[in-house]
Formats: C-alpha cells, structure tokens, sequence
C-alpha cells in the first residue's frame, strides 16, 4: 500500500510548479485527476523542450503528469461549472495555480468550494501571493530568480547577474505546496476539516535563500560579494570552488587552506594560515590553487585529496554520471512512454521505503482520455467537450 492510497486529488494547473505538487503526490500514491480545457489542455503539453515530442505532447509533460488521469472540463459554462463542483464535492486536494481571483471569477475559490466539501485541502500557488502588489505580475520562473536576488549569487563577481539554468523556481515550489498539503492532511485527521494552503514562487525562493539571507540581515545588510574566480558560493571562503586540471575538473569543498598546501604539496598555498584570510583573500588564494591543480591530473589529485580524506569530488557530465555504477545503483531511470509509441525516458520518484520505490509510473494521459470514466464514475452528468 502506497502512502497516499485513498487520496483523490484535483489538478487544476498548468506548466510546472503546480502539476509537480500534484506529481508528487501521485508518485506517493494518491488518485490524480488533471482537470483540463477543452482542445488545447495544459499548455505544456505545447511547450516543447528541443523539438522533444512524443505522441503529440511534448516530453517534459510526459515527465510532469505520468500516473494522473486527465477531463476535459469546460468551467466557463454553466454544465461544465457544475460537474467541477461535483467533482470537488467527492475529492481530498484541490491544486491551482492560477493568477489570484481567477478561480473566484469561476466560482471555484476556496471560500466557494470549502461549502461544498468542507474536509477539502484547497491549495493555491501564485507567483507573488494574493495580496502582494505584484500580484498580477507573470509568475514565471526566470522572472521570479531575478526579482528574488538569486540571480546576483551565480557567476563571478565581473559577470552580469546570472539565473540557473533549470526551473529552479517552479519546482521548489511545488515541493512547498506538497508539504503544505501533506500537512493539512494530516491536520484533518484531528479535526475533520480541510484548509486553505497558500505558496508563491517568491517566497519560495526566498526560502531556498535563507542562509545566505539571514546572514545579510545580520552583517550590516552587505551585499553578497561574489568570487571573482571560480565563483561557488558567495558567502564561502577558499578553497570551495570548481577547478580545472591537466585534463578536467574538480570540486573542492570547505577546508583549511594551509592543509590543502600541505596535501598538494605547496609551500605557498601552505602559507595562507589565517583562516580570516581564507576569505579576505579568497581570489588570490584561488588562483594559487588553481596554478597548482593544472600541473597533475583530476585521478592525481583525487588521490591524494581523498587519502587525506579532504573534500573532494570529480566533475561529472551527464553521460560519466550514467555510466558509473553510483548511478546504476540508483535504478533511477524508467521508461514512461504511450503503448505503442516507442521509448520514453525519464527520472523516478526519489523516495523510498524501506529500501523499496513504488515501481514503474502510468504514462501522462492524452487529453480528456479519461473524460468518459470519470463522469460515468463521479456522476457529473455533463461529459467533455467532444463527449469522450
């Protein structure tokens, strides 16, 4: 038995941040239903990652949405409206992500809804929060890394302001709003009621700050000075960084500097004792270690860094992560394609019980694939757009 088995959850969102939430929660075992619009559905099933597709969606919403159910729903008129109310009526989560007051100008704002089915866990994730004056703002993920300040963290000090290149954003923010509810559900079994769970993109980001944050409130509110060599951490002192070798790279971690001569055999980088220059004179002290590190091999001198059990690691590309037997031994990678549509491969679920995952996850349904069932199972009276 899955953790969430017995749970049925309504995803009402599109892109990444909220179908995550609701991802996770299938991959624990809860009943997904994504409520969708007709014809054109969640619009990442067109937001197509390198020309990636497969059977007409493209393969990040393959990746999303694998293990839910999909309607087709059309809440804008007065049957659709009622059979969504049905739905919500009988379900345990409700997820949406849209701009504040859009679901209250469809009737299905929480204050609505908590009347129809007061045990429902309703929760909303915006870009902003529903009473910040950006509110209206695109909640989008590289906009929101570059009004959090997570951008000024990333480069070297001479360089612009730069993102991650992920969806950083998004998907910490769906981890957010599934604790949130895994908490409110949990809450109702002591009371019976559901509640109102509320994230944003921003604060979630801010969140993942919180070190770096907190130690700009409490020194004087400094600005993050960033490394102007091999930047990594703005906040951190030599030697932590990425370094480059007579043929690739290592990552040094935190350390004394004056043990990191010893090892690497350098009487100047020996020399740099006082930990408060670690940091003062960080840049230097980089490029000293740099000059070293160049003349020997990254297997050279991981040998010799880990003998002294300092912290270190080799650079891996994608495919020398997959070859080793460090991943491997993840069993990490399943295949999530449509029946008959070739080979689709993707992540798994990173939690385990008792040494167990869940197994192989349902593939991403084709819009409205299960319109059919779920009215006749849910009795919504009206059906999808194109009947199904």
């Amino acid at each position: 038995m899955k953790p969430l088995d017995g749970i049925l959850v309504l995803d009402f969102c599109q892109y990444l941040a909220g179908p995550s939430c609701a991802l996770r929660l299938a991959d624990l075992g809860a009943r997904v239903i994504k409520v969708e619009r007709p014809r054109t559905g969640d619009g990442s099933r067109h937001l197509v990652l390198e020309g990636c597709l497969s059977d007409g969606d493209a393969v990040n919403f393959h990746v999303i949405n694998r293990n839910k159910e999909s309607i087709e729903l059309d809440t804008k008129s007065p049957e659709g409206l009622a059979a969504a109310k049905r739905l919500i009526s009988r379900a345990d989560v409700l997820i949406e992500s849209f701009r504040p007051g859009v679901m209250g100008k469809m009737g299905l704002d929480y204050e609505t809804v908590r009347e129809l089915n007061s045990r429902l866990v309703y929760a909303s994730i915006t870009g902003y929060g529903a009473l910040s004056p950006w509110a209206k703002k695109p909640g989008q993920d590289l906009l929101v890394q570059s009004l959090s300040g997570l951008a000024w963290l990333n480069g070297n000090a001479d360089q612009p302001p730069m993102p991650f290149a992920l969806s950083l954003a998004d998907s910490y923010t769906g981890i957010h709003a599934a604790e949130g509810i895994l908490s409110c559900l949990i809450r109702r079994e002591a009371t019976g009621a559901g509640g109102h769970v509320e994230v944003s993109l921003l604060a979630s980001v801010i969140d993942l700050q919180f070190e770096v944050i907190t130690t700009y409130l409490n020194d004087g509110r400094r600005a993050p000075r960033r490394s102007a060599y091999n930047n990594a951490h703005a906040y951190l002192s030599a030697p932590y960084g990425i370094y480059e070798t007579s043929d690739g790279y290592i990552a040094l971690a935190m350390g004394s500097v004056s043990e990191l001569g010893r090892i690497l055999d350098s009487a100047r980088i020996e020399s740099f004792d006082d930990p408060d220059e670690w940091f003062t004179r960080r840049d230097e002290i980089k490029r000293e270690i740099q000059s070293v590190l160049m003349t020997g091999t990254t297997d050279h001198w991981l040998a010799k860094l880990e003998t002294a059990k300092y912290w270190c690691s080799d650079v891996y590309t994608w495919e020398r992560l997959m070859a080793d037997d460090a991943f491997t031994a993840l069993d990490f990678i399943q295949d999530v394609a449509r029946p008959g549509t070739g080979e689709l491969l993707t992540t798994k679920c990173p939690i385990r019980f008792s040494g167990e995952d869940f197994g192989p996850s349902r593939p991403a349904p084709r819009l409205g694939e299960h319109t059919r069932s779920i009215v006749e199972e849910f009795d919504l009276g009206q059906d999808g757009e194109d009947g199904r």
